[in-house]
């Protein structure tokens, strides 16, 4: 008989327990919410270094048209303020460039050259923030001397201004540090070297495309 009784007091205890357990937090009791890392942002000043490759074309009136390749080097500086998915940004840069090509053909039989010694850009970029890549189109105005010369040791050098366009993709490695892979077609137009090339009227136009890779630090 007692042991009965004892069973029968132990199955209700055990029932008891399991409906406490069911039940919700009592008064007093706090739980802690699941942890959400920040969303990301790219708002915010940055710096950085770029470099890369160029292939392009010139043309003087006396010539024809002709290949022009290098390279280029430098720095840059821009700020970007992200709203939502929308980043919106203002970039400029300076490179040092070695960017030349020569031609025989027309008057230049024995041999015209055109080269740029600096490239420098100042642009709106538009990206979209997915996360930490950021796919973007960036475009404005282009800036950077065109250098040309003949064999005889003449020629002419003009600093122009002129446009570019182009798309790239940044994404943040770790920390306040960025990488990106871009693309830009640049145009500087043309100038007048005229008798310094050989005639009373000889213009000289520049274009180049620019793949150039970059590291920025974001502050």
């Amino acid at each position: 008989m007692k042991r009965l009784l004892f069973a029968g007091i132990g199955l209700v205890a055990l029932a008891g327990a399991a409906a406490a357990a069911d039940l919700p937090p009592g008064p007093g009791y706090y739980k802690a919410p699941a942890y959400l890392p920040p969303a990301f942002s790219w708002s915010g000043l940055y710096v950085g270094v770029n470099g890369g490759g160029a292939f392009g074309s010139s043309a003087w009136d006396t010539t024809s048209s002709f290949s022009t390749t290098g390279g280029v080097v430098g720095g840059t500086i821009g700020y970007n303020y992200q709203i939502g998915p929308a980043v919106l940004g203002a970039e400029g840069d300076i490179d040092w460039a070695n960017i030349k090509g020569t031609t025989t053909t027309g008057s230049c039989a024995a041999g015209c050259t055109t080269s740029d010694s600096w490239l420098s850009t100042v642009r709106a970029r538009v990206g979209y923030g997915a996360g930490r890549f950021m796919p973007y189109l960036t475009g404005g105005g282009a800036f950077g001397n065109i250098n040309a010369s003949t064999p005889a040791g003449s020629g002419g050098s003009a600093t122009n201004a002129g446009w570019t366009v182009g798309a790239g993709l940044e994404f943040a490695i770790a920390g306040h540090w960025s990488a990106k892979a871009e693309y830009l077609y640049v145009d500087l137009g043309k100038f007048n070297c005229g008798a310094g090339c050989g005639a009373a009227v000889d213009n000289v136009s520049f274009t180049t495309s620019l793949i150039r890779g970059g590291v920025n630090f974001r502050f």
